[in-house]
């Protein structure tokens, strides 16, 4: 199939539309899990303690990357839409804009990571001699968030001018550079011994050893490998702007300039997603340090079990893209029921991957957990957990698929209503009170997150079914 497609084009079956844009996200979320589960295994590798340096900065990460990740949405959404009703100036004056945030936030994040990065592993209440390992890495990864926000936005504004497949190619070297770097910086010089049989033989194919140079730096190798890969995948995608069989292509003599009514446009997308992200990432924030309250074998298998459970989030992640893409070209070309259509199949297609995901989940729970350690506790503990997660994947499905279809519909305010419900009015409060007062530990404290899930993907759904969500683009052009 050839990289651009007319996705207004009623005429190809939706399933076709639909896989065209999720597959390139699918394989990108399964080369993202991949080269997580190596990093993870590698770290891991070092120790209980180490994973434990990098866990505890992990909610914070995940609040900052939704952050950028809300800005992404805004203009990608806009740009989406203008495409649609096939204002294509308007959408390069969108894109414009996008690369003048780039610039300011990530100079922004930066500093800030820079600010918090001594103090916040001691506020989560880690213990005292891993602090100086997970501040390390927390300002290291801080370096690299100028990058983060120049992809968050550009892969996001790509993808909703249809092509999925730059972003998946620029995760590919991103995350191939990474495991090699991981390799080189996490452990010290060692001999490597390489021995291969010849099939049905005794007869050795390959025998032999060598040294290989390494850094040592641990946990902070790690980070410095994250933020050289960041940087490889930040000027693929930002240089994408500027390519010919860009649809928006700009150039180096366009003039920037700030235009206001277009922020105000991408603002109303864009502040119920940082909302609803600062709602998620600081509720897991707080359930991190109830987590860390439990012990460092209990941080490192939520830790590892998180890890573990994102292997199921590949395929629903690329109905998602493909809810957002199609939702938000549809009803800019003032295609209603067309949007209708195509993301009825993107939230069915995303409820049946991910309740097969949560099999996998539930039969290979401790496997997953024994990749990544060799600690028994560690590992009965995560893999406990993991089966109870199982449970949550069809909701979770709907509440990932749905809030994709709800952005491309510029309706941003009920996901976010649907995390504040979820996160903030179940998941905490009943992960103390099962994790600590009843005394369930980790178990509890997941519990407390298949309830939220559950909930959330039911409201949801129920927004979803009501259909309000079609005229939301007409209430703002009114106001």
């Amino acid at each position: 199939m050839r990289k651009n497609i007319d996705l207004l084009d009623e005429s190809i079956r939706p399933e076709k539309l639909i896989w065209f844009l999720a597959w390139p996200t699918i394989l990108e979320q399964l080369l993202v899990t991949a080269v997580q589960y190596v990093d993870t295994a590698m770290v891991g590798s070092l120790g209980v303690d180490a994973t434990a340096a990098v866990a505890v900065n992990s909610s914070t990460t995940w609040l900052i990357n939704g952050l950028c990740a809300a800005l992404g949405i805004g203009f990608s959404v806009l740009v989406g839409k203008n495409m649609g009703a096939k204002n294509y100036q308007r959408a390069k004056e969108t894109v414009m804009q996008a690369i003048l945030a780039m610039l300011m936030f990530g100079a922004v994040l930066v500093g800030v990571v820079q600010l918090i990065a001594p103090v916040l592993p001691g506020w989560m209440g880690t213990e005292p001699h891993i602090q100086p390992a997970a501040s390390a890495y927390l300002s290291i990864i801080g370096m690299g968030y100028f990058f983060n926000v120049i992809i968050n936005i550009s892969a996001n504004i790509i993808r909703c001018s249809g092509d999925t497949r730059t972003p998946m190619i620029a995760n590919i070297f991103a995350n191939v550079i990474n495991v090699v770097l991981n390799f080189l910086f996490i452990f010290e010089t060692r001999v490597i011994e390489l021995a291969v049989k010849l099939p049905f033989s005794d007869k050795m194919l390959i025998d032999t050893s060598f040294e290989m140079w390494g850094a040592g730096l641990g946990v902070r190798g790690a980070a410095i490998a994250t933020i050289t890969s960041l940087g490889v995948s930040a000027c693929i995608l930002f240089l994408t702007l500027y390519n010919k069989d860009y649809p928006l292509k700009l150039s180096l003599r366009d003039k920037f300039r700030f235009n206001g009514g277009i922020w105000k446009e991408v603002l109303k997308v864009a502040y119920p997603v940082a909302l609803e992200r600062f709602t998620l990432s600081g509720g897991q924030i707080l359930m991190t340090k109830i987590v860390t309250g439990l012990g460092t074998a209990s941080l490192a298998a939520h830790s590892l079990a998180i890890t573990a459970e994102s292997i199921t989030y590949m395929p629903v992640f690329g109905f998602s893209a493909a809810g957002t893409t199609l939702v938000s070209q549809s009803l800019g070309a003032e295609k209603k029921q067309h949007a209708v259509k195509l993301s009825r199949y993107c939230v069915i297609g995303g409820i049946i991957f991910m309740s097969l995901a949560g099999v996998i989940l539930y039969v290979f729970s401790e496997a997953l957990i024994g990749f990544f350690t060799a600690d028994p506790e560690v590992i009965a503990l995560g893999g406990k957990v993991l089966k109870i997660e199982a449970f949550a994947q069809p909701f979770f499905a709907m509440a990932t698929v749905i809030g994709g279809v709800l952005r491309g519909a510029g309706d941003t305010k009920w996901p976010f209503y649907a995390s504040l419900i979820g996160m903030w009015c179940i998941r905490l409060g009943l992960a103390f009170l099962l994790s600590t007062v009843f005394e369930l530990g980790l178990t509890g404290a997941w519990i407390a997150m298949v309830t939220d899930l559950a909930i959330r993907g039911t409201i949801s759904l129920l927004r979803y079914r009501s259909l309000k969500w079609l005229n939301i683009w007409d209430r703002q052009v009114k106001a």
